[in-house]
């Protein structure tokens, strides 16, 4: 599986990103320039954290015009796989490949922190292995906060694109385990066609023993293993 990771102007989770992908788990991925209109044949297209054009108007709302979303969204729209992360999460979220909105957390504080997850069943195309796990990722964000309106909400669980929620210690969802305020402590989700994936956590800072945890690794493999990859619609 080849590895494209975006790389906006104020990007700064692309280097973890690309190590991530290219050196824990050994897959041949590339940094790819934002004014750049060809994604290069990648399978894997990850949209990394960071302030993309210093968060100007609202997070991601100016990176979602880049020359280089034009191709993304043609790459999701064929059935390839999206991942957003973070900042990557809320242009996903501002380009409409994903439904909701980020916005400030709840206590107007940006939260720097390792936060508990339970992974949920997000059908098929989610690594079925994960399903129920607790993990333990960092979330770095001040525009975390995931809002969605009632009938979104009630589609989101209806059709499983809930991917994570934030949870206490013992791994139940919990007011207290939710560090933005996020409705229904949701983190992570995906588009109903299971091939676009966003999450405010990030994977790519857990995938080594000088980190806070090695779960990234989970995450990531769960997204380009071939049962999983070959599953997209």
């Amino acid at each position: 599986m080849k590895i494209a990771v975006l790389q906006f102007p104020g990007s700064n989770c692309d280097q973890d990103a690309f190590h991530a992908f290219a050196d824990a788990l050994g897959l041949p991925a590339e940094i790819v320039w934002h004014k750049t209109t060809s994604l290069g044949g990648a399978d894997l297209v990850v949209v990394p954290g960071g302030f993309s054009f210093g968060d100007y108007l609202r997070c991601g709302a100016i990176a979602r015009f880049s020359p280089v979303m034009e191709a993304l969204r043609e790459h999701a729209a064929n059935g390839g796989r999206v991942l957003g992360i973070c900042n990557g999460f809320q242009i996903l979220c501002e380009a409409g490949l994903l439904p909701g909105a980020l916005v400030r957390n709840r206590t107007l504080e940006f939260r720097c922190l390792t936060s508990n997850l339970v992974v949920e069943d997000a059908g098929p195309d989610w690594n079925p292995q994960t399903v129920g796990q607790r993990l333990r990722l960092p979330i770095a964000h001040g525009e975390g906060n995931y809002r969605i309106d009632d009938k979104g909400l009630a589609k989101l669980k209806a059709n499983q694109q809930i991917l994570f929620r934030y949870a206490d210690a013992e791994g139940n969802p919990t007011p207290q385990g939710n560090p933005n305020g996020s409705v229904d402590n949701i983190a992570g989700i995906r588009n109903e066609a299971g091939n676009v994936f966003g999450m405010m956590p990030h994977p790519e800072r857990a995938v080594e023993r000088i980190h806070p945890s090695l779960d990234g690794l989970a995450v990531l493999r769960a997204l380009t293993t071939p049962a999983a990859a070959g599953a997209s619609s």
